[in-house]
């Protein structure tokens, strides 16, 4: 449905309200127009001079015609995004079940110290004589994050998990190219329950992608790998604990065939947020693995970036690490920029342009050192214990895939209970939605059939937990009751109502075009 200015109706609109406003408002719910239905293009929110006489220095590819960009008066400007942020769920607005993606609390002190001079606004083209006090933090934090991992080397510089992947697997691929192996080793080993990017990431640097099954229990195990092993095989990207939410109980067993096999071991940290100070990742035989800053130690996450992945590297990779890296000499801290300043290192080149991203390194530090070693082996031990309550909170009403582990950061659910019932997890959620809650996971890890995925992290208090447990409850019985009106049409009270997403995906519409005049409309 449209109203007159071309958008869909509000929500009240839509689903036949008995007292619909003129203005498609509802109360502190506000109906937002664009940016360039509230303003005007021939006006400005700001004067400007006329500039002095200029030269073009474009080359003839200056702009001929208007920019067509609306102006827009202050208080317009605020009050806009201002509404639209009114429509935006986060973990401020509360509990967002969100599994894999680990939407953890960001500490308002982190904030505070990411703001502070000398971290706020340095430039990465600063002499090095300038910022030694950012080098140094960025050196401890490179330092505490071997310590917790039980690694030997760790390259800052990328800018999310995925970009870690890839330096990680990239320093696999110097290490084999420099034993000669590289036309030889050319298989990756991927479990079936992995992150897509894990086997996007081998792709992409040439590797060929074979997968691992998962077992019924939802892990790999030893016996997979082994008959999977040969002398192509290059390494194994295995997530610990898995996506399933399940600690993986042969991890060291597959590390182990994995090195006599010539091998390496990456890791997919994604979820180190369960294990902090109760586990080291290189005790258990891992090679490489990249630590997603967001999901475990409070930096922000989403919006696309800024981010951070760290990836540490085992005693077999540590020379392979890229540049830049820090390099202490008492006192004085040195970035280390090119192959001839990096001695015995044998980098395999760069993965960004600079060192990483500041602000996340200070986040990330404030949250250690804030918390110490106990505080943050409370917080993994705080984020498996409210886990393993809502699924036993839910565990009658809905159906666990894998009820003989216990879950790690993140309870798994499928949509078995809902056999018969008319109602899929896609309606599930969007009822979740009416409850105000944010939806969990849905439809991943793949090897689950309409999985529902929800990770509540150590923040939630067990007030959070027991609402959010008993809205779920209620959802369900009102499923099991035959409801299906309920969910099939929700969300009723979100600003929007469900989309079409078949036909979004298939016919996008990706330019916003002024609305035909109601008159012209008719015609």
């Amino acid at each position: 449905m449209l109203n007159n200015q071309g958008r869909p109706t509000a929500a009240g609109e839509a689903t036949g309200s008995a007292h619909p406003t003129f203005t498609g408002n509802r109360a502190l719910q506000v109906e937002e127009a664009l940016l360039f239905e509230i303003g005007r293009a021939d006006c400005t929110g700001v004067d400007l001079d006329e500039p002095a006489s200029f030269s073009p220095r474009l080359g003839g590819l200056e702009r001929k015609g208007d920019i067509g960009l609306v102006g827009l008066s202050e208080p317009e400007t605020m009050r806009h995004f201002v509404r639209l942020s009114q429509k935006n769920y986060g973990i401020d607005t509360g509990l967002f079940p969100l599994g894999s993606c680990t939407m953890k609390h960001n500490p308002r002190l982190n904030e505070k110290m990411a703001r502070l001079p000398g971290f706020s606004d340095i430039h990465p083209l600063q002499p090095q004589s300038t910022v030694q006090g950012a080098l140094e933090l960025i050196d401890q934090l490179a330092h505490w994050l071997m310590v917790l991992t039980g690694t030997s080397a760790v390259a800052m510089s990328p800018k999310a998990g995925a970009h870690g992947e890839l330096a990680g697997m990239m320093a696999i691929k110097a290490a084999i190219d420099a034993k000669g192996e590289g036309a030889i080793r050319n298989v990756v080993l991927v479990p079936e329950s992995a992150h897509g990017t894990n086997p996007a990431t081998a792709a992409l640097i040439g590797f060929v992608v074979k997968p691992v099954p998962a077992q019924d229990d939802g892990t790999v195990h030893v016996e997979d790998v082994k008959a999977l092993l040969g002398p192509d095989v290059a390494a194994i990207m295995l997530t610990n604990p898995n996506t399933c939410g399940i600690f993986e109980p042969q991890i060291v067993e597959i590390a182990k065939a994995m090195h006599d096999a010539g091998a390496y071991f990456y890791c997919d940290g994604a979820n180190f947020n369960a294990i902090v100070g109760k586990a080291r990742p290189g005790d258990l035989g891992i090679d490489a693995m990249h630590i997603n800053l967001h999901k475990t130690f409070s930096t922000p996450h989403g919006g696309g970036g800024p981010g951070a992945g760290p990836v540490v590297l085992s005693d077999r990779l540590a020379r392979f690490a890229p540049l830049p890296f820090i390099r202490r000499d008492g006192s004085h801290f040195a970035l280390v920029e090119t192959a001839d300043q990096a001695g015995d290192v044998q980098a395999f080149g760069r993965v960004t342009a600079f060192h990483g991203q500041m602000g996340m390194y200070v986040r990330a530090l404030s949250y250690m050192l804030s918390h110490g070693s106990d505080g943050m082996k409370q917080a993994s031990e705080d984020a498996v214990l409210n886990a393993n309550y809502i699924r036993a909170g839910l565990e009658d009403l809905m159906s666990l895939p894998f009820p003989d582990h216990p879950s790690m950061h993140e309870a798994l659910f499928d949509d078995t209970w809902l056999k018969d019932t008319g109602i899929s997890t896609l309606d599930f959620a969007k009822a979740m939605i009416d409850e105000g809650y944010h939806p969990m996971t849905m439809y991943f890890p793949l090897v689950v059939h309409g999985a529902m995925l929800i990770e509540p992290t150590e923040s939630e208090s067990r007030a959070s937990l027991d609402l959010f447990i008993m809205t779920l409850r209620d959802l369900a019985l009102r499923a099991k009751r035959g409801e299906t009106e309920r969910f099939s049409a929700a969300p009723f009270h979100a600003p929007r109502r469900r989309l079409d997403e078949t036909r979004a995906a298939r016919n996008p519409i990706l330019r916003w075009t002024p609305p035909q005049p109601i008159q012209q409309a008719a015609e």
